[in-house]
């Protein structure tokens, strides 16, 4: 059986300076919300990569819902990021590394 998740690298925008805690305190309530419903299976924040603020690996149905998840995160909802979506077949023990 296939499994998939689907990355979600989240780059800045040009407004991204001019995040508020208020916005912050949006993006960590969509995270929580993400964790509890089964979607977020790891997410942070990157250092050192100039123009991009971090990245979340989602468990979802398909692409397409994946995409959603990714269009309600609000520092792109609100403009200060706009991301890319890829989608990453998971190779572990169970499918025998895709071999």
């Amino acid at each position: 059986m296939e499994k998939w998740v689907y990355v979600m690298i989240i780059e800045k925008s040009k407004s991204y300076n001019r995040v508020t805690k208020a916005v912050i305190e949006r993006h960590v309530a969509n995270l929580r919300d993400l964790d509890e419903k089964g979607h977020l299976v790891l997410g942070g924040a990157f250092k050192g990569y100039p123009g991009v603020a971090g990245m979340y690996i989602l468990q979802a149905e398909s692409f397409e819902e994946a995409e959603e998840l990714c269009k309600s995160e609000p520092l792109v909802l609100e403009g200060y990021a706009t991301y890319k979506l890829k989608s990453l077949q998971v190779a572990d023990k169970e499918n025998n590394y895709l071999l």
